[in-house]
């Protein structure tokens, strides 16, 4: 009888400190910060010279297919001896260590969660800057990565009900039920949002598996694809107006000629992706802004999926609202 109750007391022992141990795993508090804002963690004598210019040329660089100039992230810069605290939650974090070790690692959830930590060793100003430089795309796919994953769990909170788009389009999409249905047809959604200066805004629509061929024609494919798509459905304000000489206003989105696409290969769903940065406006009136679109190559029913992502938000940055169209056109899911 001793012995089953030692046992029994040894289980229970050994069963409290597992729970001990499981809860201490779950300490970590909810990371925070500003959605593109990476804390940089690093001594003000480095931060001053080749090493913080290093970190600039990396984290601040201009974003392709803005209106104008925005950085890539937000930079603050934190000296080490002041890294405690509420400012180690945030939710991407760079760290600089002069060390006898000279390389790059990444971490999760170090002080709070969900969390990226990139941390930059070398033994010198100059291997600290090789080092940053060898590595650039890498660090910032990790930290954009994290901004779409975190503004794509915001929008979770509060999703659309819509049904319409899985019925038609025979696809799943993510977005929050701030955004509201502009328009429908059988194979075309128009889908926007209100916002302080302007609207967000998604096109989803299919097209024949012909209509996209990957030649040296790719990008004037695309944008006259998609000049057609906005002839056909994003109209202007004067659209139809009657000028004093009688002739009809043609008004609708076309893509900016002065400015050329940015066209890349991508993945969306494990499926080859298209994907076009640049800029739109409309015919015959002044509004205009970024976009962002990805044409996905369903092979298995014979199509294209384009998904697009534009924005008019005149006098602000645009940075963050297109981060979201992008995140939101990453959780396409292709029945």
């Amino acid at each position: 009888m001793r012995n089953i109750l030692f046992s029994a007391v040894l289980l229970t022992l050994f069963v409290s400190c597992g729970d001990k141990k499981s809860s201490n795993e779950k300490m970590l508090l909810d990371s925070s910060g500003n959605i593109n804002n990476v804390s940089v963690i690093i001594d003000n004598e480095l931060w001053d010279g080749s090493v913080g210019d290093a970190i600039r040329n990396v984290l601040a660089a201009p974003i392709y297919g803005l209106p104008q100039d925005e950085p890539m992230f937000t930079i603050s810069q934190i000296p080490p001896s002041v890294f405690s605290g509420f400012v180690t939650k945030n939710r991407t974090i760079l760290k600089i260590e002069v060390n006898e070790e000279t390389g790059m690692e990444i971490l999760n959830n170090v002080y709070a969660q969900p969390q990226k930590v990139i941390v930059i060793r070398g033994k010198s100003r100059e291997q600290l800057a090789d080092v940053l430089k060898d590595n650039a795309s890498k660090i910032v796919k990790t930290f954009r990565n994290e901004e779409i994953a975190e503004r794509r769990r915001q929008m979770a909170k509060s999703p659309h009900n819509f049904t319409s788009i899985q019925k038609k389009l025979g696809l799943t999409i993510q977005f929050p039920s701030a955004y509201r249905i502009a328009k429908e047809t059988d194979n075309f959604f128009w889908i926007r949002k209100d916002i302080t200066t302007g609207t967000t805004n998604l096109m989803i629509f299919e097209l024949p598996y012909s209509a996209i061929k990957r030649n040296d024609s790719l990008t004037n494919q695309i944008v006259k694809l998609r000049d057609s798509i906005g002839k056909a459905y994003i109209k202007g304000r004067q659209d139809g107006i009657i000028k004093a000489n009688g002739e009809k206003i043609e008004s609708y989105m076309t893509t900016e000629d002065s400015y050329a696409p940015y066209i890349s290969e991508t993945i969306v769903d494990n499926k080859p992706a298209i994907e076009t940065k640049g800029l739109w406006d409309l015919k015959e009136d002044f509004m205009g802004g970024p976009f962002i679109s990805y044409a996905i190559e369903d092979k298995i029913n014979k199509r294209w999926v384009v998904v697009e992502g534009f924005a008019f938000a005149p006098s602000v940055e645009k940075r963050n609202y297109m981060l979201e169209l992008e995140s939101i056109i990453r959780s396409v899911k292709i029945d």
